[in-house]
């Protein structure tokens, strides 16, 4: 897997919108504004949400991923070499997950996930 793999992901969640708020070449995903993925300019992986601290301590006990620097504990990094369903179900998760926390408004505005 690599950036490309996870822009490609990224790009088909409905209202998902690329951003470079940091310049230098990061790729942050959000959705009403509020990132869900986020890969640095190291370019060894992709930072994501996950529901709660357990769950991200739980990835990373298994190996799935590390912490995400600079990110609160409830976010991971999983490493390009992550499985590609893997890969594809927690971008999924960390979207769906950002996406609940928009304001109903917000929610009702952006198409559905297919």
């Amino acid at each position: 897997m690599d950036r490309d793999f996870v822009n490609s992901i990224c790009k088909t969640l409905p209202g998902a919108e690329l951003s470079d708020p940091w310049g230098g070449g990061h790729d942050a995903w959000k959705i009403g504004g509020k990132m869900f993925a986020c890969i640095g300019i190291a370019n060894d992986g992709v930072s994501v949400k996950t529901p709660d601290i357990e769950t991200a301590q739980m990835l990373i006990d298994a190996g799935i991923g590390v912490k995400a620097p600079y990110f609160h504990r409830s976010w991971v990094r999983l490493p390009f070499d992550t499985g590609a369903d893997e890969m594809r179900h927690r971008l999924t998760v960390s979207y769906d997950l950002v996406r609940a926390s928009l304001t109903k408004k917000l929610q009702a505005s952006i198409a559905p996930r297919s």
